[in-house]
């Protein structure tokens, strides 16, 4: 994995640990206030085979929660936004932790060397749903499963399309969803003028990855619009795994944005109705253009004013939005933020 993303993870974690205690702490002591206490999560992080101790690897607290883990923007990975790094003894506490369920994902500061990993019971894995639930109670220490980590492998592959066979170029390359930004186009891999890309430091195990481009609909490995049902790819430690994916067009889903102020950059994205899961983000403009594969169900949120995201149908947040299924002919769905 470049150090473009885990540079922006690494700073993500810590504006979470920096700004959250002051919010948090604030809400709990509120008179009357049921808002619980934060909580902290210890482990500590080691080579796998040495057992020596592993310094400056962070670990991002990603939520279980689906509509937890909608609170994304752009220029944002899908990891929630908790987390620490460990110190020289490899001991790493992420405080101010917001009660609740979540899964650890652990970007060592040395990709060359040890692998990324969602943390198991037992070790561990490239697949989300393996990864053991920590669960964080109110005012409480809690202690996740020891890290243990392994020897980095890299991904290798060619992104085409579907239809016409040619290379893609500029497709985003993602082991964890992201929102891009229109502004900055470094944030991780991307294949080039022929499609390639290459995808370093992942722990040696099977992962799925998600494929993302211009006028195409968004996919996991294996061409499907589901984590759940990717088609993984084994990696083994210091050697390439080959990945190759074809991208479909999908289907069109369209809307009007009608705003009295838009964003300079402004956005309609689209989660995955069940998990969660970022599905696909389109610019906007007078309107958007998402691309969607048939069978899908996604709750779209267009981050288009200088307000409150709004859901579709003006719904409170991610749970109340109207989920909408897509088909083989084009859907509608306009934003009124007048």
């Amino acid at each position: 994995m470049s150090r473009a993303p885990l540079r922006h993870l690494t700073a993500t974690i810590a504006v979470a640990v920096l700004v959250g205690p002051t919010a948090a702490q604030a809400a709990a002591r509120t008179p009357g206030s049921a808002t619980p206490a934060p909580g902290q999560v210890r482990t500590v992080v080691r080579d796998a085979a040495t057992g020596a101790p592993v310094p400056r690897a962070c670990a991002a607290l990603v939520p279980v929660d689906a509509a937890a883990l909608t609170a994304v923007t752009m220029g944002e990975d899908q990891v929630g936004r908790g987390g620490g790094c460990s110190d020289e003894q490899g001991v790493l506490v992420s405080s101010e932790v917001t009660p609740g369920a979540y899964r650890l994902l652990v970007r060592p500061y040395d990709a060359t060397v040890h692998g990324w990993q969602w943390v198991g019971r037992h070790g561990g894995t490239g697949e989300r749903e393996r990864a053991q639930v920590v669960l964080v109670h109110s005012g409480a220490v809690t202690d996740a499963p020891n890290v243990r980590l392994d020897p980095a492998g890299t991904v290798v592959g060619v992104v085409t399309d579907a239809a016409t066979g040619a290379p893609v170029p500029r497709a985003r390359v993602m082991v964890v969803p992201y929102v891009p930004d229109p502004k900055y186009d470094d944030h991780g891999p991307m294949t080039d003028e022929n499609g390639r890309y290459t995808i370093t430091g992942l722990g040696p195990y099977r992962w799925p990855v998600q494929f993302a481009a211009a006028g195409f609909a968004t996919v996991w490995s294996g061409g499907v619009g589901s984590r759940a049902q990717a088609r993984t790819v084994r990696v083994r430690a210091q050697q390439s795994a080959t990945l190759n994916q074809a991208l479909p067009v999908g289907t069109p889903l369209t809307g009007a944005v009608r705003v009295d102020e838009l964003l300079t950059y402004a956005q309609v994205i689209a989660f995955d109705a069940a998990t969660g899961d970022l599905a696909g983000v389109a610019d906007v403009g007078d309107g958007y253009l998402l691309r969607l594969l048939p069978g899908q169900r996604v709750r779209l949120r267009c981050d288009c004013s200088y307000a409150q995201p709004v859901w579709h149908r003006d719904a409170a947040g991610f749970d109340a939005a109207t989920p909408v299924r897509v088909r083989r002919t084009p859907t509608v769905v306009d934003f009124d933020l007048g």
